[in-house]
């Protein structure tokens, strides 16, 4: 799982994302504009008549980490859940693409070209119920996924289209070098897929209203040092309590991160479901996201 980052900066690794790096990084092309391309996994023939379970996203995971590390993307996204796992860094291409030798380098053309596989296929059944397209799901996670590849640069456009349809779209090489945004895996030259057949709206951006409830920020990994004194760390501490983690032996020092707030942060990970140097008690972005502190003051 990644960990801290700096916030005035875009993150490679998504903060949301369980790091899942199968090396092989290689630089993108600074030469053209930022991209994000939309595939959807597709694992599984199914119809309205006959629909098939979806694949679990384990499963995925292990595909992209195992055997299918040569067509891997950047992020694999659960819709249903909202879990993701990340395998290259925004910085590096990934290898979802098929890329002609001497063609318009499809995995590499754009300061980032960062290709998300939404885990789905038509027809798929899940706790019961079918879902014909993609925006028929839930689509957990996908305003922190859209905020993250924002980050990057890329513009909340279609240049050739938001996808409506499993068909075949191709897009000019004109477009693709000049225009960034995104692009379904159905308009990327050098391809022939149809996917993803739908993608959702792009998340609005609202303004909190003035005076509504806040959370803290994640402050970075420097900032939870032995002996640190701050408000934000006895906010955190009712937190940690209120989750049922609380594993401090003493009442005193409420805003001094000692061994009591390691010994529960890590109580709080584990419940996560984080693992290992994950859950080490030392606060990462996602965690601490999750986690909810209330901002000082409010």
């Amino acid at each position: 799982m990644h960990r801290g980052s700096d916030l005035t900066m875009p993150d490679p690794w998504m903060p949301q994302a369980f790091k899942m790096d199968v090396g092989d990084h290689a630089p993108c092309d600074p030469a053209f504009p930022a991209k994000a391309i939309a595939h959807i996994t597709a694992d599984r023939r199914a119809t309205a008549a006959a629909p098939l379970d979806l694949v679990p996203f384990a499963n995925l995971k292990s595909f992209f980490t195992g055997s299918g590390k040569g067509r891997a993307p950047h992020i694999l996204w659960d819709p249903f859940t909202g879990a993701f796992a990340q395998f290259f860094p925004a910085t590096s291409r990934s290898k979802a693409l098929f890329d002609a030798a001497g063609g318009v380098r499809t995995n590499r053309a754009g300061k980032v070209v960062i290709q998300i596989e939404a885990l789905f296929f038509p027809h798929c059944r899940v706790g019961g119920q079918v879902f014909g397209r993609l925006v028929d799901t839930p689509c957990e996670g996908w305003d922190d996924l859209n905020a993250w590849i924002r980050s990057w640069g890329v513009p909340d456009v279609w240049p050739m289209g938001r996808p409506a349809a499993l068909s075949r779209n191709t897009c000019p090489v004109g477009i693709w070098t000049s225009r960034g945004g995104w692009y379904a895996h159905a308009h990327v030259p050098e391809n022939d897929h149809v996917d993803p057949g739908s993608w959702p709206e792009f998340a609005p951006r609202p303004e909190p209203p003035p005076g509504e409830r806040r959370f803290e920020p994640f402050p970075g990994v420097s900032f939870f040092q032995p002996g640190r004194r701050s408000p934000v760390i006895a906010a955190m501490r009712g937190r940690l309590i209120a989750e049922d983690c609380d594993r401090y032996t003493s009442s005193t020092g409420i805003d001094v991160w000692g061994p009591g707030d390691v010994r529960s942060y890590a109580a709080w990970q584990q419940k996560l479901g984080l693992q290992g140097a994950s859950a080490d008690g030392r606060p990462g972005r996602f965690s601490w996201d999750r986690l909810g502190v209330p901002r000082v003051g409010l």
